[in-house]
């Protein structure tokens, strides 16, 4: 990313804001459940989230023969302290299946090895994929989730004047840094299982890339902008996801688990 991790803390986090209230309507759309503070050992202080994401619509047809909408429902908890965080996301219908991201954030131009401390029989199970927010995709998960049509090798940042992203600009770019993502996708699901990994890796993946390229893409708009403001956008997009879903509470609330209770459910995979 052609930006100080400073900057990506700030701009990230606008992007996900404004990709929700895009995503979101009276029918579906994204409900931010929870959201307060926490400390952990691993990752220190930080925010922890709970969301649902109501996105039927996105859903591939083959999955929606399995059961009713509200089973398709996908729930994400968060727990983000900057530069580290780790996200687990998870399914009713697929009860036993899961998706844990967990990011570290460096200031480099995605040199690091071994940022997540991997063990050498990880090390070599693990496929490295480099995704350059310069791309382009046009893959149907790219389509579904409504990737940029941005061309980022032409945009120029009036107020920063960063860009284009022409060829090798990792290496001349100055700031530069790298999210550096660990995805572990668990479905022990026999006859299911493997079509439905690569169908979340796939989303995942095309995610990744159009939020990405989104958070240069609209430098503009959020460039300046302090960790406090952005609090209170969080605050005052929470009400309005929430009054656009026509939802004066959620049943999804409830005791809210801690970062120790995923880290054991996830056991050795990472």
């Amino acid at each position: 990313m052609p930006m100080s991790m400073e900057e990506y803390e700030i701009g990230l986090s606008y992007t996900i804001m404004k990709m929700e209230q895009q995503n979101t309507n009276s029918k579906e759309g994204v409900e931010v459940v929870q959201q307060v503070p926490f400390e952990d050992e691993k990752l220190g202080k930080g925010q922890f989230t709970s969301k649902a994401y109501h996105l039927q619509s996105k859903i591939p047809s083959w999955m929606k023969g399995f059961a009713s909408a509200s089973a398709l429902t996908v729930h994400e908890e968060s727990w983000c302290a900057f530069p580290k965080s780790r996200t687990v996301i998870k399914c009713p219908l697929f009860s036993k299946c899961s998706l844990t991201i967990d990011t570290v954030t460096r200031p480099d131009n995605g040199c690091s090895e071994n940022v997540h401390n991997l063990s050498s029989e990880q090390l070599a199970a693990r496929e490295v994929e480099i995704i350059d927010i310069a791309s382009m995709s046009r893959d149907y998960w790219s389509k579904v989730i409504g990737a940029p049509k941005v061309d980022l090798t032409t945009f120029k940042s009036q107020r920063t004047e960063r860009g284009p992203l022409l060829k090798g600009w990792m290496d001349s770019c100055r700031p530069v840094m790298t999210t550096y993502k660990l995805v572990i996708m668990d479905a022990p699901i026999w006859g299911l299982g493997q079509r439905l990994e690569d169908c979340v890796i796939a989303g995942e993946r095309a995610l990744f890339l159009a939020c990405n390229r989104l958070c240069f893409a609209w430098i503009d708009e959020w460039y300046g902008m302090t960790v406090e403001q952005i609090r209170e956008m969080e605050r005052q997009t929470d009400m309005l996801l929430k009054k656009t879903l026509k939802k004066a509470g959620s049943k999804h609330e409830g005791k809210r688990k801690t970062l120790k209770d995923e880290i054991a459910a996830v056991g050795s995979c990472t």
